[in-house]
């Protein structure tokens, strides 16, 4: 691996950031230092998180920083249905995320396998 930026799962998981960011855009104003920023402070750490672990001199650290990658993907989803439940962001919108998540997790699970080997 030359660069975390190499990573699929580190590309996929800053598409996301981006789909975080403009979906949150349109959350009510009295969400700025709430829901907003939660879901947008955990989109950051999903790449952030494999930078770091990837920048890192023994796979068990970059492990452990995976693992906080996984953690984040767990929050987003659950901020994501609360926002889908509280009508800030459409069904549709919802899917896409949702579908996101599930991929960048299963991208995750798969390189800690393949690091831990």
């Amino acid at each position: 691996m030359k660069s975390h930026k190499d990573l699929n799962v580190w590309q996929k998981s800053m598409e996301l950031v981006l789909d975080i960011y403009k979906t949150t855009n349109s959350f009510p104003k009295e969400e700025i230092y709430g829901l907003t920023n939660q879901i947008r402070r955990a989109a950051v750490s999903i790449p952030s998180n494999i930078a770091e672990g990837s920048a890192r001199n023994h796979d068990k650290e970059l492990t452990q920083f995976l693992y906080i990658s996984l953690g984040s993907c767990a929050e987003i989803e659950t901020q994501i249905i609360l926002s889908k439940d509280l009508q800030y962001i459409n069904l549709e919108t919802y899917d896409r995320i949702d579908k996101n998540i599930k991929d960048i997790r299963n991208m995750l699970i798969g390189l800690i396998k393949s690091v831990n080997k």
